[in-house]
């Protein structure tokens, strides 16, 4: 699970939106705590929590006082618009470029791209 490339508590924050993403973490269930995480993860609470409030602050998570996190309603649609742009400026655009580069017109990265995906 862990990629040195990444803060731990992103890697942390992405575990939990690929969750929310699958279905393990519906909108209104729980999700795991910041010392269940920590323990199962082994990583400082801290590193953990900061995950956890990473979500918390962009909308996916909600916190309910003495009880813990939950999914926020409408989290899976925001993550969905979220990943697609993250999707877009990161694979789809850069391959449109190499495509043009190597003067692959629409039809052909079209058939590529059906050819792959068999």
């Amino acid at each position: 699970m862990l990629d040195e490339t990444k803060p731990l508590f992103v890697q942390i924050a992405e575990q939990i939106e690929n969750g929310v993403l699958d279905g393990t973490y519906p909108e209104g269930d729980g999700v795991p705590s910041t010392n269940e995480l920590a323990q199962f993860l082994r990583v400082n609470p801290a590193t953990a929590g900061k995950g956890l409030n990473l979500l918390v602050d962009r909308g996916v998570l909600h916190k309910r006082r003495g009880i813990g996190m939950f999914v926020s309603d409408g989290a899976r649609e925001r993550l969905v618009v979220d990943r697609t742009e993250t999707f877009a400026s990161e694979f789809v655009a850069p391959m449109l470029r190499e495509a043009q580069k190597l003067g692959i017109d629409r039809a052909a990265l079209t058939a590529l791209i059906e050819r792959e995906s068999k």
